[in-house]
């Protein structure tokens, strides 16, 4: 019998409520869903508008490495039975994890503004009203949801406003599109503008909070079974069952994250780059969807931008808070009444009410959501190096530690997003 007092506070808890339609489709799926919010939404659409079609070799080629960095951390999180900050509080020095958190913490505010902002402007395209009132009421909304009810029991209702992202897919086949060779012969241009939109880019589709994410939800999916165990601690068949589970889930969630960031773009790319229109407001970014929904693309922009914003606010806050709590070893999950985990709630919704302050210094909400990107972009450098580190350490992993084809996967992507940043600062 294992000793709960003895475990990490991330693996102590057994309560079996926090059991989210998400958690039981699978951590991959769950991330790779999260990834599609109007930050991902609102950068694919602007680099399919100013660039064209030249930017969507930058999706295929992220899909195998962020298949790579997700699945590595979602395996640390289910052999050590502990978060990402947990491993690394273990393995590396305080400061350390204090300095990656804190950016984790950074970086999630100023999407979670930047998603804010574009829900408010979303909503004002059919509402009229102050957009500043939207913005407040939504966070406070989001809140007052992850601290009074189980996250399953609002997302089953919003994640069916997720399905109208698929309009971009079907405004592809509606509308003449002439791809060419330019996913397959990249055009590169050795410019600060689009080197800065390819980092937005990998910054939507690589972003710092998916790793603390997926490492969490394989945790949960532990503490919601109390039969299993880390996988260091069970048979080596059991273990690599686990494994290939790992495997088939994070490619399929990072297949339908990725497949739908590459059909906002060429949307965004055949509708409105071929009329040389530059994406400068949300309701620009609502007529790429015209072909396909005519006077309605407002309010399919909108179902849209509300309902992934929705469902991503508590994943962006989330990360952040089991982030700081792994640091700190605080009691956490969305499981767990406020009184008891009273430091995890609380970076929750400093993190919100963050991001609503960040609103009203009158954020561009466009171009809110595309230097998020690029700031997640810049921050997931440090934190990947750490993440990659720990993979490959037997002490922390053990027979278990990544090796081959993962790990070659793995620093790579490390190494692309690492040469994307450095590249945007140096002058062409």
């Amino acid at each position: 019998m294992v000793d709960n007092e003895k475990l990490e506070p991330e693996i102590a808890v057994t309560d079996r409520t926090e059991r989210s339609w998400l958690s039981r489709l699978g951590p991959g799926l769950v991330t790779g869903g999260a990834d599609d919010d109007p930050s991902g939404i609102g950068t694919y659409s602007q680099a399919g508008a100013k660039f064209g079609f030249v930017l969507l070799w930058t999706l295929l080629l992220t899909y195998p490495l962020m298949v790579a960095i997700q699945m590595i951390s979602a395996r640390i999180g289910r052999v050590t039975g502990k978060g990402l900050a947990s491993n690394m509080r273990a393995f590396g020095p305080r400061w350390l994890v204090i300095v990656l958190v804190l950016v984790l913490a950074v970086a999630n505010t100023i999407n979670i503004a930047a998603d804010l902002a574009a829900m408010g402007a979303a909503i004002g395209l059919l509402v009229r009203g102050p957009e500043q009132l939207y913005v407040v009421a939504l966070g406070a909304c989001s809140a007052i949801l992850q601290i009074c009810l189980p996250y399953e029991s609002y997302a089953r209702f919003l994640k069916w406003l997720t399905i109208v992202l698929f309009a971009y897919v079907a405004v592809a086949f509606v509308v003449l599109v002439d791809v060419g060779l330019s996913v397959v012969r990249p055009h590169v241009r050795l410019s600060g503008d689009y080197l800065a939109t390819v980092v937005a880019v990998l910054g939507t589709t690589v972003s710092p909070y998916l790793f603390f994410r997926q490492a969490s939800q394989e945790v949960e999916e532990l503490r919601s079974n109390p039969g299993e165990h880390p996988l260091r601690r069970v048979s080596s068949s059991r273990a690599y069952h686990q494994l290939d589970r790992i495997t088939a889930d994070t490619w399929i969630g990072m297949g339908v994250s990725n497949g739908v960031g590459f059909f906002i773009m060429l949307t965004a790319a055949a509708t409105r780059h071929a009329h040389h229109i530059d994406i400068e407001t949300s309701a620009d970014a609502a007529k790429a969807l015209a072909p396909i929904a005519g006077r309605f693309a407002a309010l399919v922009f909108a179902a849209g931008i509300a309902g992934t914003g929705l469902l991503a606010l508590p994943v962006l806050a989330g990360s952040a808070a089991y982030g700081a709590a792994g640091a700190f070893r605080w009691r956490n999950s969305l499981s767990l009444h406020l009184t008891l985990a009273r430091e995890f709630y609380a970076v929750i919704v400093v993190a919100i009410l963050g991001g609503v302050a960040i609103t009203f210094c009158h954020l561009d909400p466009v171009k809110a959501l595309y230097w998020s990107a690029v700031i997640n972009g810049l921050a997931a450098v440090p934190v990947m190096i750490v993440v990659m580190l720990m993979g490959v350490s037997r002490r922390l992993m053990g027979q278990f530690a990544i090796s081959g084809i993962l790990e070659y996967g793995g620093w790579a992507a490390t190494a692309l997003m690492a040469v994307a940043a450095v590249g945007m600062f140096v002058p062409a």
